[in-house]
């Protein structure tokens, strides 16, 4: 147990006035960072960003949630500070479970709860389903906790993402990464993201952007962008999700991710996966806004989310600390 708190650094910062701190945990081929609000002893929440996000997707939010909980917010390996996946090595789905099972460990939380926006929300589902005994509760922030592809697509998306990565390294590694001005990052993070505010962008850029000569780049592994091949079915997706025990918060949207769907079929699946949640009594509400709500306007989702906790985690917590 020493030991595996040796791995495990907290330093000072000041870049963002809520956060105590850094944190910094040791994997194989570098570092996971991110970013740790609240007491020390706390109930523990993890908190998981979005594609191409960062852990300051969550700056605005937590600081409008219950004090009484420890929030770890963890930059996913190739995303904001976190170092980036060795070369020749895809990004794919079943490697962010595992960084976030290896994130777990180094903290030493046997249980906790979970935070997560978009794919972040979809780490959520996946551990939860995997590591059932672990999870409290899961509030999923415009996500569905699992997204199934159909299985006819299967082959096709397979091949693509293959495809991309060969391309990918064949490119010239001055084409990779280019440099700009910080004016012309957040127009170019704006013009990819029209769902973020100018506000919530440079909150994004504050660990999305690194200093070289002539300007600055984005931090993130661009292979990010590269297609993800793991995918899963329906048919698994309601498997695993009926593997969940934790209580379930999931807070949709109006004009968020299920917008982003063209296909009549693919927002037929997500609809079966909301249903499957409200069957088994959790909690799917609909909220004003875009896909990033809880940045923008972090005062419409705070309330709900700050109830969940309460009832379904800290308000247990109370109880038994009395017997």
């Amino acid at each position: 147990m020493i030991q595996a708190l040796k791995g495990v650094r907290h330093m000072a910062s000041s870049s963002v006035k809520q956060a105590v701190s850094d944190l910094s945990v040791p994997v194989p081929w570098g570092e996971i960072r991110g970013k740790v609000w609240g007491p020390d002893h706390g109930h523990p929440v993890l908190c998981l960003h979005g594609w191409a996000d960062n852990c300051g997707t969550f700056n605005t939010l937590l600081p409008l949630l219950p004090k009484e909980c420890r929030y770890v917010a963890m930059d996913l390996a190739g995303h904001g500070c976190s170092s980036h996946r060795p070369a020749g090595v895809m990004y794919s789905f079943p490697s962010y479970v595992l960084d976030v099972r290896r994130v777990v460990e180094a903290l030493q939380w046997s249980k906790f709860s979970i935070i997560g926006h978009s794919m972040g929300g979809n780490l959520a589902g996946m551990f939860s389903a995997l590591y059932p005994d672990m999870v409290e509760a899961v509030v999923l922030l415009d996500s569905y906790g699992f997204l199934p592809t159909d299985v006819k697509e299967m082959s096709k998306v397979f091949r693509q993402g293959l495809d991309e990565m060969i391309q990918f390294e064949k490119r010239d590694e001055n084409k990779k990464r280019r440099v700009y001005t910080y004016e012309k990052a957040v127009e170019r993070l704006l013009a990819g993201n029209s769902s973020l505010s100018e506000h919530s962008a440079k909150i994004l850029l504050e660990r999305g952007l690194v200093q070289v000569e002539g300007g600055v780049e984005f931090s993130r592994d661009f292979r990010i962008n590269l297609r993800n091949v793991v995918r899963i079915t329906m048919e698994q997706s309601l498997e695993l999700q009926s593997k969940i025990q934790a209580s379930v918060l999931v807070v949709l949207a109006e004009d968020g991710f299920e917008k982003m769907f063209a296909k009549q079929d693919q927002k037929k699946l997500t609809e079966d996966i909301l249903q499957a949640y409200r069957e088994r009594n959790h909690l799917v509400v609909t909220v004003p806004g875009n896909h990033h709500v809880h940045l923008n306007n972090p005062e419409v989702v705070a309330p709900l989310v700050s109830d969940f906790l309460q009832n379904k985690v800290l308000n247990k917590d109370a109880d038994a600390s009395k017997l």
